[in-house]
């Protein structure tokens, strides 16, 4: 089952360190931070928008286990110890709904070309991969290295939002600096729609080929 999150990060950790599997294929993330109280062996969390699970859990962090795919789509692989993430628990049933809709499953990996100060806020401009282009809208969600954002400007393939100061000091975007990667995901609604739209490329979209995708709506 897929784990839900949404974006508004609970706590920062740090990357105390990380160990390498003897092929070099994946690697085992050691993760300070005090959310650990609030953790179980086997717990998802989203570090820096990354679905993880906790192979091991004490008093002052977490290690989780990241595999050779994660490794290749994510930023992940090129952590270093020291660094500073986001994290996130996955959403309760029971809890309100905040941020957007997010799976911790990366989408694309982009790349900050700008961070300045914007008044009390601050500008972050990311340039992302062209095949993302059709996921994002202007005033639509995106995730960057797991933080729920609005996209305020949409030029080419780069995107520009704006971090208001909690975010700013609650996440880990205040140690980021320009040409560092980050992971993006677009909204998973955004996806069905476009993938829909895909599907039925040519033939038309009506509530009849909206039930046939959706496997039956009334």
């Amino acid at each position: 089952m897929n784990s839900m999150f949404t974006g508004l990060i609970e706590a920062i950790g740090r990357i105390d360190a990380i160990d390498r599997s003897d092929d070099a294929s994946a690697r085992t993330l050691r993760v300070a931070t005090s959310l650990a109280a609030e953790l179980h062996t086997g717990d998802s969390v989203a570090v820096n928008g990354v679905c993880l699970t906790a192979a091991t859990v004490d008093v002052s962090g977490f290690t989780a286990v990241v595999s050779p795919e994660t490794l290749r789509v994510t930023s992940i692989g090129q952590f270093a110890a020291g660094r500073v993430v986001n994290l996130e628990r996955p959403l309760r049933a029971d809890s309100r709904l905040g941020g957007h809709f997010v799976l911790g499953h990366v989408d694309a990996v982009g790349r900050i070309t700008a961070l300045r100060e914007d008044g009390e806020c601050y500008w972050l401009e990311v340039e992302y991969p062209e095949a993302l282009a059709p996921l994002l809208i202007s005033k639509g969600s995106v995730a960057v290295d797991g933080i729920s954002l609005t996209v305020a400007a949409l030029t080419g393939t780069r995107f520009g939002v704006q971090i208001v100061p909690h975010t700013w000091s609650h996440t880990a975007l205040s140690a980021a600096r320009p040409d560092d990667e980050v992971n993006l995901e677009a909204d998973v609604i955004g996806k069905y729609v476009v993938r829909m739209m895909e599907a039925h490329r040519g033939q038309g979209v009506d509530m009849g080929s909206l039930a046939a995708f959706g496997g039956g709506l009334s």
